[in-house]
């Protein structure tokens, strides 16, 4: 799943930087840079949608798994035969814990920053298409939106493969089979 949602944010800075060449004069493609800058923030929405679930459900599946060993009911979920002893898996999951939500805490910020600063530079270039906004104030909120982008790609990219080997230690301690969350 990793794998994929990479392949969704490269996608998008990939497409997101073709906008911003067509912007510039470079006719990469047919279409005009309106059109292609609908497109292409759509596809932004879905990628960075995608992205963010991820991160929450593998804190969510993380943190359920975590309630489950200190409550101590519902252990025939985790175990086919509980142990006696549960705390070397309490004292991994609670470390599972803090290494899921330090994902979370890591990339969310940098997509709602992402999907706020598109959305006011999608809306002040339809401003500005109409006149009611300079050409410069939708060029600076856009550049800030590609910095923005720039920056969480990386952290997306690195705390994706962080919660990846994350859900494959979750899922082998407990022998969770690689299909199901």
């Amino acid at each position: 799943m990793a794998n994929l949602l990479r392949s969704l944010i490269f996608l998008m800075i990939t497409s997101v930087l073709l906008t911003a060449a067509k912007a510039h004069g470079y006719d990469l493609v047919q279409l005009s840079h309106i059109h292609l800058g609908i497109i292409v923030f759509i596809y932004t929405i879905f990628a960075q949608a995608f992205v963010m679930f991820y991160f929450i459900g593998v804190a969510r599946l993380v943190n359920n798994i975590n309630l489950i060993l200190h409550s101590e009911n519902n252990l025939a979920e985790l175990f086919e035969e509980a142990p006696e002893d549960l705390s070397p898996y309490q004292k991994k999951v609670e470390r599972f814990v803090h290494e899921a939500d330090l994902c979370k805490r890591q990339t969310i910020p940098w997509t709602i920053l992402m999907l706020v600063l598109g959305m006011i530079g999608f809306l002040l270039g339809a401003a500005h298409d109409t006149g009611m906004v300079d050409k410069s104030t939708h060029s600076g909120v856009i550049y800030g939106f590609i910095v923005s982008m720039g920056i969480g790609f990386f952290r997306q990219w690195y705390y994706l493969g962080k919660s990846h080997k994350l859900l494959r230690k979750v899922k082998g301690l407990f022998e969770i089979p690689d299909g199901q969350m």
